[in-house]
Order: structure tokens, then C-alpha cells, then sequence
């Protein structure tokens, strides 16, 4: 059993929702992240990772199952991409077929239509999957005002102790998720447990103790908090989601362009922070049972999120569009010795980190990968790690095709020692629709049935190129006039500027 163990290795797949790469392991200088850091430490990072599509369910279907959301169909949260576009097969759907025990914790897939209502269940998880029950309360009025009243806020740091049953979502999957793992330790079969904490996805409603981390008069406005003039309308998304919470509302925001007001400004930025910490410590408690259970010299680790999130950089914020602060992601793999190379001496390889305690944890590896990937990578990448055959690239044109595919990349060849050379080839793809070409009520979500517009963005190490065409929901087509394509892209050239 023991050979199976570390040959055939375990995967521990961890996903945060709305996580950017607000990272110490990223060159972050304000957060505190030393649990996602010390992981960082240990395995290869990739510092120039991207999104499909900078939305939830869409994201999610796309590198879950290795296709584009021009395979999948699904730009918004509303079908389902087995009876929509076609029977492909998921990453933990694969690993099922081979043998594995495969589990999900917590946000993996989208809920909703968008995984069948079961998180894809039966097909891709061998139990079913886990969510915790005080996620019902995440949308109702939970936040104490300055009235002494509950409202529904963006910005909710709470007494966890009066919380319905005293505890929160990404609490109850770690608890969850560690419960899992012991009884996986004890069993001996290779496993895939995939875990996806909800934070930092609005509203912030964290421990209050995490605001004590960042205090506000040490909090800073985003580098290039106004909106440009020459943006192109149509790239721009006019955060909806964030102007409905109440505390939000009572600021009275023109629409779509009304600037934030700076000290609100400093206050999200901080609870977005503190969330960040949050999830690391969530993180942390996670890979430090890992360790104590013996598992994490035969356990592959990867860690990501769905896409960024805009904290004010061009008077934008959340997610919703094709720049760079949306659809930029961290991902690292992390992956154990082999078994000849393991010290049975060694020190323990994840122990907690109190992020409240001095750290001395400091990010150093010399395992940084700087080339652009794409999230359509993990699957191909985490089955040649796990030592399984790796899916083959599918055709050019995918739609429809049920056989098992990736059209992304095998990145496992970026992890061997070489000269870092930068391939200036390498490029990501992102894309994002739009029910017209200025800001509408529907524009960071539309339907599909009332999408115009589809705007592709091309990433290479240097350069974002954006174009914006449009797009016949009924036929999935877009339409490349040249007259368009010259209106639009002369401006379009303008949003390079969007890397950071």
C-alpha cells in the first residue's frame, strides 16, 4: 500500500474564491499570508498565472474541466455544461475513473445550475461533496451597523462567538476538510480532496480580529485609483454586486463612474486584506494536519484561486473584466520527493504559522516560474505530476467533443532546473461579455440571451491586448466587422496599461 501511496500521489487541491495575487509570495509588501507563503516556499510558483474568464461558475467549469468558456458555453452561471455543450470529463472526474478516491469541500465547482445542483456529483466526486451550513447566512443582514442594527454589508468583520452556531463557512470546511484527510491517512487509498475556501468573495464578513492586522491609518489608496479618461467604455464594469450592500448604498455612488469615497476606499482595501489573512490561516491549519497525518511526502499540493479582483486600480472594483487585476491568479504547485530522496528524520514541512504572532517565515524558493500559464493548465499539469497518463490536446475546435482532452498546457516541463529563460511566445487567453458597449445595470453578469459583445484579451510577458466584438448569443458567433475592429481597437490598445 505504501508504494501505491507515494507512486500513485495523493492531490490536495485548494481554490480561493475572489483571491488576487494580494500575496507575500507575490511581492506583496501589506499582507500577511505566512501559511500560503511557507507553502510557497517549497514549491514551484508561477507569477504570471490567468484566468479564462474573470467570473465565478464560468472560471471554474473552464479549468475544471480543461476547456475554454468558448468550449464550455458557459459565460454566465445559468447552464450546465454536460447537457449544454457536451459530456466532458473534469479533473477529479479523471481521477476517479483511475482509481481514486475523490472528495469536495466547501466552493470547488460553482453551485448552482452551473454543476447540476450537485457539484457535479456523481460524476467527478466519489462521495457527496460538503458545504458548510453556515453559508446560509452569507447573503442575509449579519452585520452590526453603527445603529446597533444587522444589515446586509460589504464590510462585516464579526464576533464569531455570535455567529449562528459560533463558527463561519471557511471554519467549517477546514474543520471538514482535516476530518477527511484523517480518515484518508488511515485508509491507504490515493486520494484527491479538493477544497475551496469561500473568502475573500464579498461580503467580508471575517473575525473581527483580522481588521487588528491592517490598520487603517496604515492602509494606502490602489497606485492608480481614477478611472482613465481614453478607457474604452465596454471594458469597463461598474461593480453592481458591491453598490447593492447596504453600507455601500447609504454613499450614494452615481453610476456607472462615481468614484468610491477615499476613507471607504482605505476601508475595503483592509477587509479585503484581512480576509486574505483569513483564508491563509484556513490554509494553514489545513496543510499542518496534512503534516502530522504523514501525508505530505506523498501528497502533491496545488493552490489557486478563480480569478483576481480590482481594489481600486483604475476606479474599478471585484472582478467582472478582462484586466489584469481580474484575471490574474496565484498557482503553485507544491510536489513532495521522491520516496528515496525522503528523510524519515526530516522536520515537519508545513508547521502552522500564527499569523498573529512575529513570523519568521520569509518567502524564498528558487522554484519561480515568470512565464504566462493559464488555469486550463492544472489539469493536464496535476495528472503527469500524479503519475497518470496525461489527457491528450484536443482538437481545434472542441465543442461537442465527449472524448477525454485539455486545451491547456502541461506545465510540468517548467519545474525541471534549467536556465530561466523567458518564452516570449507563451501567451494566455481571458474573455469577458458585455450586454453593450457602455456600462449597463447587467454589464458585469449579463445572461447569456442578452450578451452584444464579447471581448477577447491576449497576455504575453510584456504586452494585454484586448478586442471587443460582437457577439450573436443565439449562434455563438462574433462578428468581425473591420469598421468594428478599427472603432474598437484603437482604444483597446489603451488597456495595456492595465498591467501592474
Amino acid at each position: 500500500t505504501n508504494q501505491v501511496h507515494f507512486y500513485r500521489r495523493n492531490v490536495l487541491f485548494i481554490v480561493a474564491d475572489d483571491l488576487r495575487t494580494s500575496l507575500g509570495c507575490y511581492g506583496d509588501v501589506t499582507v500577511k499570508s505566512p501559511n500560503i507563503d511557507q507553502l510557497a516556499s517549497k514549491s514551484h510558483v508561477f507569477l504570471n498565472a490567468f484566468a479564462q474568464q474573470a467570473v465565478c461558475a464560468p472560471s471554474r467549469t473552464s479549468m475544471l474541466t480543461s476547456r475554454r468558456p468558448d468550449t464550455t458555453r458557459l459565460y454566465d452561471f445559468k447552464s450546465y455544461w454536460r447537457v449544454h455543450s457536451g459530456n466532458y470529463t473534469t479533473l477529479p472526474q479523471y481521477f476517479k475513473s483511475q482509481g481514486y478516491v475523490t472528495m469536495s469541500v466547501g466552493k470547488v465547482f460553482h453551485p448552482g445550475i452551473a454543476s447540476n445542483h450537485t457539484d457535479d456529483y456523481p460524476y467527478s466526486w466519489s462521495i457527496p461533496a460538503y458545504h458548510p451550513s453556515s453559508f446560509r447566512f452569507e447573503k442575509e443582514k449579519m452585520c452590526k451597523g453603527e445603529d446597533g442594527r444587522l444589515h446586509a454589508n460589504l464590510l462585516c468583520a464579526v464576533n464569531v462567538t455570535e455567529q449562528p452556531g459560533g463558527t463561519l463557512p471557511d471554519m467549517e470546511s477546514g474543520d471538514e476538510a482535516v476530518r477527511l484527510l484523517k480518515t484518508q491517512a488511515s485508509d491507504g487509498n490515493p486520494f484527491f480532496l479538493a477544497v475551496g475556501f469561500h473568502k475573500p468573495h464579498i461580503p467580508f464578513r471575517i473575525p473581527q480580529e483580522y481588521l487588528h492586522l491592517y490598520p487603517i491609518e496604515h492602509m494606502t489608496l490602489a497606485p492608480d485609483p481614477n478611472v482613465p479618461k481614453s478607457l474604452p467604455p465596454v471594458a469597463y464594469n461598474p461593480w453592481t454586486d458591491i453598490r447593492k450592500r447596504d453600507d455601500v448604498q447609504k454613499l450614494n455612488i452615481s453610476f456607472p463612474y462615481g468614484p468610491v469615497p477615499k476613507d471607504f476606499q482605505l476601508r475595503i482595501r483592509q477587509h479585503y486584506y484581512a480576509a486574505v489573512s483569513y483564508v491563509d490561516a484556513q490554509v494553514g491549519r489545513l496543510l499542518s494536519a496534512l503534516d502530522t497525518l504523514g501525508l505530505a511526502q506523498s501528497t502533491i499540493v496545488v493552490f489557486t484561486s478563480d480569478h483576481g479582483w480590482s481594489l481600486g486600480e483604475h476606479g474599478e472594483w471585484a472582478k467582472y473584466s478582462n484586466f489584469d487585476v481580474a484575471t490574474r491568479v496565484p498557482l503553485i504547485f507544491y510536489v513532495p520527493e521522491p520516496p528515496a530522496s525522503y528523510s524519515v528524520l526530516k522536520e515537519s514541512t508545513f508547521p502552522f504559522v500564527d499569523v498573529f504572532s512575529p513570523s519568521e517565515v520569509i518567502f524564498k524558493t528558487d522554484q519561480i516560474v515568470e512565464n504566462v500559464v493559464e488555469l486550463v493548465a492544472i489539469f493536464p499539469t496535476v495528472s503527469h505530476l500524479a503519475g497518470l497518463k496525461t489527457p491528450p490536446p484536443c482538437p481545434e475546435m472542441s465543442f461537442k467533443v465527449s472524448e477525454l482532452c485539455t486545451e491547456g498546457r502541461n506545465l510540468a516541463h517548467e519545474f525541471k532546473p534549467k536556465k530561466k529563460k523567458i518564452n516570449e511566445e507563451a501567451v494566455s487567453f481571458s474573455q469577458y461579455p458585455r450586454p453593450a458597449d457602455t456600462p449597463q445595470e447587467n454589464s458585469d453578469l449579463p445572461d447569456l440571451k442578452d450578451i452584444k459583445v464579447m471581448g477577447y484579451s491576449l497576455r504575453t510577458y510584456d504586452y494585454r491586448f484586448t478586442l471587443w466584438l460582437g457577439f450573436d448569443p443565439k449562434t455563438y458567433q462574433v462578428g468581425v466587422h473591420s469598421s468594428q475592429i478599427t472603432a474598437w481597437c484603437s482604444l483597446c490598445l489603451s488597456q495595456s496599461s492595465s498591467v501592474e
